[in-house]
C-alpha cells in the first residue's frame, strides 16, 4: 500500500438526484489510503448512493468523483454463486491473475485467511451466514483490489455473528490492509470499526459531523471510546439529548 496520506477516494461538491428527488447535496468527502471510513445516517439518506458513486456504478448529477485503485464491493446479502464451491467462488476474484501457480497459491492463502480450511468444496447453501460473508470478503480481497466498499455487509446476520464478523474484519485488514468505506445503520459497529465516522444528515444528505477515532482496533464494546462515540452519533442523529 502507498502512503496513507494519499487520497484514494473523494467526492467534491457532489449532488445527485433521482428524477425530482434530491438525495445528495454539495457533498464533500475524502478517504485516505488504508483508512476505514464508516458512513452512518438516517434510513434513505443516500448512503448506498454514495457507495455507487464511489464505485462508478452511478455518475453524479453535479460534482466530481476521484478514485485511485481497484475497487471491490461487499453487499448486505452475499453475492456468492450458488453453483460454485467456496474455492471456486474465491477464484472468481482471481480471474485477472494469469499465472496458474500464483492463482492457486493466492486461492489457498485466502482460504487460510478466512479460516475455512476443510470447507473448500462446500457450496454456499452448506455454509452459515457468517461463513458465506467470509467467502465474500475473501473474493473481494482477491487479486489486485485496493479498496473495499461495504454496504451493510453484516446486517443480515444475528447479533453474535455480527460481533464475530467485526473481529474477523479487523483481523483480515491487519493482514491485508485495504482502504474501506463501510455503510451501516449500526452505530455500535461504526464505533468499533472506524478510523473516522461520517454522520450524514437526512435527505438531501450532507456530512453533518466527522468523528475521528484514534483508539486502535479491536475495541472493547464497553470501552470509553466506543461508548462516547456512540453517544455522539446518537446526539447528531437526534436520538439522544
Amino acid at each position: 500500500m502507498s502512503d496513507k496520506k494519499t487520497v484514494s477516494l473523494a467526492l467534491s461538491n457532489v449532488s445527485h438526484s433521482y428524477g425530482t428527488t434530491s438525495v445528495l447535496q454539495t457533498l464533500n468527502l475524502q478517504v485516505k489510503n488504508g483508512e476505514v471510513v464508516v458512513l452512518v445516517g438516517p434510513s434513505g439518506c443516500g448512503k448506498t448512493t454514495i457507495l455507487n458513486l464511489l464505485s462508478g456504478h452511478l455518475q453524479p448529477s453535479t460534482g466530481r468523483v476521484q478514485r485511485t485503485g481497484n475497487i471491490r464491493t461487499v453487499y448486505q446479502h452475499d453475492g456468492l454463486f450458488p453453483w460454485l464451491t467456496v474455492e471456486e467462488n474465491i477464484a472468481m476474484g482471481l480471474r485477472s491473475v494469469s499465472d496458474t501457480a500464483q492463482r492457486e497459491k493466492e486461492k489457498q492463502d485466502l482460504v487460510e485467511l478466512i479460516h475455512l480450511r476443510g470447507f473448500e468444496n462446500h457450496y454456499p447453501h452448506q455454509l452459515s451466514g457468517g461463513m458465506r460473508q467470509r467467502v465474500e470478503l475473501a473474493r473481494a480481497l482477491a487479486g489486485q483490489s485496493d479498496i473495499l466498499l461495504m454496504d451493510e455487509p453484516f446486517s443480515a446476520l444475528d447479533y453474535q455473528t455480527r460481533l464475530r464478523m467485526r473481529l474477523e474484519l479487523v483481523r483480515i485488514l491487519e493482514q491485508r490492509p485495504r482502504t474501506v468505506v463501510f455503510v451501516t445503520h449500526d452505530i455500535e459497529e461504526a464505533a468499533q470499526l472506524a478510523d473516522r465516522v461520517l454522520v450524514l444528515s437526512s435527505r438531501p444528505a450532507t456530512v453533518c459531523r466527522e468523528l475521528e477515532i484514534l483508539t486502535p482496533r479491536p475495541r472493547d464494546l464497553t470501552g470509553s471510546t466506543v461508548i462516547e462515540t456512540m453517544k455522539t452519533i446518537l446526539m447528531e442523529l437526534g436520538l439522544q439529548h
